[in-house]
């Protein structure tokens, strides 16, 4: 079993920044990848970042490229989500996820994912 925890949410203008945290705990040597993800009302949950602790390979979803940045800390028991000029549209529940994924292709696929913390809210306004 894998514990996430994940703080840093909040209010922001449009243009503004904000920084997730999320603490892992437990077996999380059963894992090859952590990342973020965020859903909004009546959509999908997508991946937004995910990282590859023991390589510190890193893969981001087109519409947060160049904008937002996954990093780790503290031999991946801690993983930060840096965003900068955010947009109302990415306005969501953004949650940390981690697990064992067979190929990096399919990083940002939450469905891959067995590990979830609670989620914590962002909302950029215009």
């Amino acid at each position: 079993q894998v514990h996430l925890v994940e703080s840093g949410g909040g209010s922001v203008q449009a243009g503004g920044s904000l920084r997730l945290s999320c603490a892992a705990s437990g077996d999380i040597q059963g894992t090859n990848y952590m990342g973020w993800f965020r859903q909004s009302p009546g959509k999908r949950r997508e991946g937004v970042a995910v990282l590859h602790p023991g390589d510190g390979r890193t893969y981001y979803a087109d519409s947060v490229e160049g904008r937002f940045t996954i990093s780790q800390e503290n031999a991946k028991t801690t993983i930060y989500l840096q965003m900068a000029n955010l947009k109302p549209e990415d306005t969501a529940t953004y949650y940390c996820a981690a697990d064992w994924v067979y190929g990096n292709w399919i990083a940002l696929d939450a469905s891959r994912y067995k590990y979830w913390g609670q989620g914590t809210q962002v909302t950029v306004s215009s």
